[in-house]
């Protein structure tokens, strides 16, 4: 087994039952030990859309890398998302940020996931999770990645 983190974010719809389908159906082939509390975020894009509702999860898992990725866009397209543009609104969006201390980076998966340490909604759901997990590339603590990134686009707690 294998340690994972994953992000989760939606911004149509029910925004709370899309994150809690999505957990449903990743625990079919992870094993969740942990989840962040659930935070409500400014979405990055000039696109106008609502508001984003984040959250990260620790997980372990058999699958591979691909595997994991592969199984991540089924559950992706089962809730309804369709991808179109970069930064689009979504129903659900799952990304793998680290696989054990894995660096991987091919053309379908780059891992760790390549801007974590520049999102405050990745970063702020992971402190709840593990704020001493080192980035295996950059070589800093999430805490330390968590004071270093920019306050500029807002998070706060969802409930």
């Amino acid at each position: 087994m294998t340690i994972v983190y994953l992000s989760l974010g939606s911004n149509v719809g029910d925004k709370e039952h899309a994150i809690t389908n999505a957990l449903t159906l990743l625990s079919t082939h992870c094993t969740i030990k942990k989840t962040s509390r659930l935070y409500l975020t400014e979405p990055i894009s000039t696109i106008p859309q609502d508001w984003y509702v984040n959250c990260a999860i620790q997980a372990e898992t058999t699958l591979n890398p691909a595997e994991l990725l592969a199984f991540i866009h089924t559950i992706e397209h089962k809730l309804g998302r369709v991808k179109t543009k970069k930064h689009e609104p979504r129903i659900i969006d799952i990304d793998i940020l680290f696989y054990g201390k894995q660096i991987i980076n091919t053309e379908d998966l780059i891992i760790p996931h390549p801007l974590l340490q520049d999102r405050l909604f990745v970063l702020q759901p992971l402190m709840d999770l593990n704020p001493t997990l080192k980035h295996p590339v950059i070589k800093k603590t999430i805490q330390t990645l968590y004071n270093e990134v920019s306050k500029e686009k807002k998070v706060t707690l969802y409930k």
